[in-house]
């Protein structure tokens, strides 16, 4: 394939073409080994009961949890099967009520997540950041690029809730804080009914932020675009060139445009979403986390809960978000089934 005449003429189109054959080598790699591990497992039980060895049963049940995850998480990536999904990610995450406390939980969200693709081996370029005036970020933007990474990513679509003793208050007194993450598809220009007129466009350009001296950019060339009829934000100040940075804030645009019309369609964008007027406060949160009293990470929507809080703050996410999509799954199969049973 990578002999074809002309293949690598078009670099980025050639790199998207490796990365879809890379991702489905190791979907048929996972799948042989599996099934490999299933059968092996099958003919060592019916030897260890033909055989009366109950060492030999309790060794292939001590492999069972880990067949278990790796099934579990082929399903999960069987449900990723639309374009959308297996697209790259645009992360935002916007601190909310809380104060100082917000904008630190906002950058530990930004680490987690960080940490998450790392593990993951998904490959991260950040697209905007500011820094809080005391402590934390008061707006975060990053590109995820992996197969799947939206169709995984989206299930953090929400706000975030911290319970802990805040390390701001002299007191030391228990402090609730908030944080919005959004995450939209990565998209070409000819994906999707999206349309983006022009005259619907409010550009502002300024200078990007950074540490001083010969860091800071000179000229104007962050980019803010402002689509007026959703009222909808996206901002860009990751390269010296402001026409990069138009270029990315209309894929962030477009990405966001998507996902509001999906959740529109869905009958609960106003609710789960909600765009930038969206309350990021109590009463909203799609999942919490308590570092005090006790220790638990609890997503609100599927009940999946775990007291490891440290673990999920490093990037041990995988759980959640497979929970969050096999309950997304139910969902959507009870709904056809109830849809087909009306046009009986």
């Amino acid at each position: 394939m990578t002999l074809r005449e002309a293949f690598w003429d078009d670099q980025e189109s050639a790199q998207k073409t490796l990365r879809e054959r890379a991702a489905a080598h190791g979907t048929v790699e996972t799948f042989t080994k599996v099934t490999r591990e299933v059968k092996d497992l099958g003919e060592l039980l019916a030897l260890a009961v033909s055989e009366g060895d109950e060492s030999m049963v309790d060794d292939v049940a001590s492999q069972l949890p880990a067949l278990v995850r790796a099934v579990r998480s082929m399903e999960v990536a069987r449900m990723l099967a639309g374009s959308e999904d297996n697209a790259d990610a645009i992360v935002t995450i916007h601190p909310g009520a809380g104060g100082v406390d917000a904008q630190d939980w906002a950058e530990m969200l930004m680490r987690m997540y960080l940490r998450w693709c790392e593990r993951r081996g998904f490959k991260t370029d950040m697209i905007n950041h500011a820094a809080g005036d005391e402590a934390g970020i008061k707006d975060v933007s990053f590109v995820v690029h992996g197969h799947g990474a939206y169709g995984f990513l989206h299930a953090e679509n929400g706000v975030h809730r911290l319970i802990r003793i805040s390390p701001f208050d002299s007191n030391a007194r228990r402090h609730t804080a908030f944080a919005a993450v959004y995450v939209v598809p990565d998209l070409d220009e000819d994906v999707g009914d999206i349309e983006i007129r022009s005259e619907d466009l409010k550009t502002d350009t300024f200078r990007s932020g950074g540490a001083g001296g010969q860091h800071v950019n000179k000229t104007e060339s962050a980019v803010r675009i402002t689509h007026m009829p959703s009222g909808i934000i996206v901002m860009c100040q990751a390269e010296r060139s402001q026409h990069k940075n138009r270029s990315t804030a209309m894929k962030m645009l477009r990405g966001r445009l998507y996902e509001k019309a999906r959740r529109e369609k869905e009958e609960a964008f106003e609710k789960a979403y909600g765009g930038d007027k969206q309350e990021i406060a109590f009463g909203s949160q799609v999942r919490t986390y308590t570092l005090q009293p006790y220790t638990m990470v609890k997503d609100e929507r599927s009940e999946h809960k775990t007291s490891n809080v440290q673990a999920v703050l490093d990037g041990d996410l995988d759980e959640f978000i497979e929970a969050y999509l096999l309950m997304a799954a139910d969902r959507r199969a009870s709904q056809e089934k109830s849809e087909r049973g009306d046009r009986v």
